[in-house]
């Protein structure tokens, strides 16, 4: 189906895109997510390359310059997209929720940008820096105590992960600050969590320090 206010690319061109995305193992929301910004199309089930091809030339232009290209779009919503499928794929079978609003225990209600949730239950939560500089102490130091704050709350009872991803990089000084916040937890068993930090370099996420 063909977004007629778009150019078309032609089948050759829509159809190189399908066999190269059907290959990335892309979350259903994130599918969802391209298609309500492109106003587009998209079958409800099904296999992926039919899923794809329900998709308009926008849609899949986009999928294809976040996920094939890595491109970086200057206000750092492809970066967001990359991330959230990131974490997608560390919890297979669970609900992955965006800019998802939690309470903590002082009362403050939380926009996270990503949260996941398994029976019911939040069981991680994450952020992204997706523009500007390196993160930097003060930066972690705000999402330890939000992350804290959420899991003393009724609905952090079963929180145990919490991941600070980052496409420009963390200061030295910001990932041993995390770090050394993190280690002050482990005797509090209740009250564990595991803090990771995830680094954008060479078009992967990865894991920098837990």
């Amino acid at each position: 189906m063909v977004n007629k206010g778009f150019p078309k690319f032609g089948m050759s061109q829509a159809g190189s895109y399908v066999a190269t995305l059907k290959n990335y193992n892309l979350p259903d929301f994130i599918l969802v997510l391209i298609a309500k910004e492109c106003k587009s199309e998209l079958l409800e089930r099904g296999r992926i390359d039919d899923r794809l091809q329900s998709m308009n030339d926008k849609a899949l232009e986009l999928l294809h310059k976040v996920f094939v290209g890595c491109e970086d779009d200057g206000a750092g919503k492809y970066a967001q997209y990359r991330f959230y499928a990131y974490v997608s794929s560390m919890y297979h079978k669970c609900e992955v929720l965006v800019n998802e609003t939690i309470p903590g225990i002082s009362g403050t209600n939380y926009k996270m940008p990503v949260a996941v949730k398994n029976n019911g239950m939040y069981i991680a939560v994450a952020h992204n820096k997706g523009t500007g500089n390196p993160v930097n102490k003060k930066e972690t130091i705000k999402f330890y105590e939000i992350v804290d704050d959420i899991k003393k709350g009724e609905h952090g009872t079963m929180l145990y992960d919490a991941i600070y991803g980052s496409s420009v990089g963390f200061r030295g000084d910001a990932l041993v600050e995390l770090e050394n916040l993190s280690k002050s937890r482990t005797h509090d068993v209740e009250n564990k969590l595991n803090f990771k930090t995830a680094n954008f370099e060479n078009n992967i996420y990865s894991v920098t320090k837990c």
